[in-house]
């Protein structure tokens, strides 16, 4: 197969994943959209429990950016605080590794299954119908995972491929990429998903994928910013702090990525587990960070926004 045709087959597979992840999104939050409303406005009183819903609803929905999107709509329409709301987005960052983990243990082989007994479920009247697409969608990610696969192992001859991957092995390059095909593709589920297909297919280092995961953590606030750029200060602010809390635990971990790769990919020992390992790792102690130092995120945003209002009425 030409180098055209394998590039070609590989980026129609990704265009696949991301249809099937937009799907399952849409439908999950067709499903149970009213139902995770809810939630959200109750259980945000404790910053635990926002962190939680967080994390469980992007598992769920598995798309952490939809989740944060959600929440700074929800702000916006004062349905919640931005106080509140900031618990929530803390856990989207920790419920998206979900993604990883499903590609490390290989369930991609499950898609099938799931595409055929979703389209049948869907056969049935009401509310099986819409559980059978969503089922379906779900089935479809996995698949198109499969397929990204199948069209990845060509390349492991290739002398061109690997010459580009050994360039940009370094951390620093790693974090760089994560970040703009993050922010490119929209979601951090797209990265780490064909990361880790490309250490299990042996045609990236797991060292040199796990900062490429990490510097996604970043890329994937672009979605929520530019979500929020019609709306009210408050949901503008839940962006911000997306960014800023994703920021600071990359920088946090940026002294540090060789060394903690190293020891991560020691640990797990298998490769495609490591990278899981890292992302699920870097989030947990970001979030822990956070909301152990929130109130000072508080006074920093809140100077922030000080600095801007007066910055606006000097030149109005």
């Amino acid at each position: 197969m030409s180098n055209f045709r394998i590039l070609l087959a590989s980026v129609s597979a990704i265009v696949l994943f991301l249809y099937g992840l937009e799907g399952f999104s849409h439908e999950i939050q067709r499903a149970g959209g009213a139902t995770l409303n809810r939630w959200l406005e109750r259980l945000t009183e404790s910053r635990w429990r926002s962190v939680l819903l967080g994390a469980v609803a992007t598992a769920i929905v598995q798309s952490s950016s939809a989740v944060t999107s959600l929440t700074v709509a929800l702000v916006d329409a004062g349905t919640i605080s931005f106080r509140s709301s900031l618990g929530v987005v803390l856990g989207a960052n920790v419920g998206t590794t979900s993604t990883a983990w499903l590609v490390s243990f290989k369930m991609t082989s499950l898609g099938p299954f799931f595409i055929v007994f979703g389209t049948l479920l869907s056969a049935l009247p009401t509310r099986f119908k819409m559980l059978g697409k969503v089922a379906f969608y779900f089935g479809f990610i996995f698949f198109s995972l499969d397929i990204v696969s199948f069209t990845l192992k060509p390349l492991a001859q290739n002398p061109v491929f690997t010459e580009v991957l050994s360039r940009s092995s370094t951390s620093l390059t790693g974090l760089i990429a994560g970040v703009l095909i993050t922010a490119i593709v929209q979601s951090s589920s797209i990265t780490t998903g064909l990361c880790i297909l490309l250490v299990q297919q042996n045609l990236m280092a797991a060292t040199a994928a796990i900062p490429i995961v990490i510097g996604a953590n970043i890329g994937t606030t672009a979605t929520a910013l530019v979500a929020s750029i019609k709306m009210q200060q408050a949901a503008r602010r839940v962006a911000v702090a997306n960014l800023c809390f994703n920021t600071f635990g990359v920088l946090l971990f940026m002294p540090f990525m060789t060394t903690f790769s190293a020891k991560v990919v020691a640990f797990a020992r298998d490769p495609g587990m490591a990278v899981a390992w890292a992302q699920l790792i870097f989030n947990l102690v970001m979030v822990l960070t956070v909301l152990l130092m929130l109130r000072l995120f508080h006074r920093r945003l809140d100077s922030i926004d000080a600095h801007a209002s007066q910055a606006a009425a000097s030149a109005a």
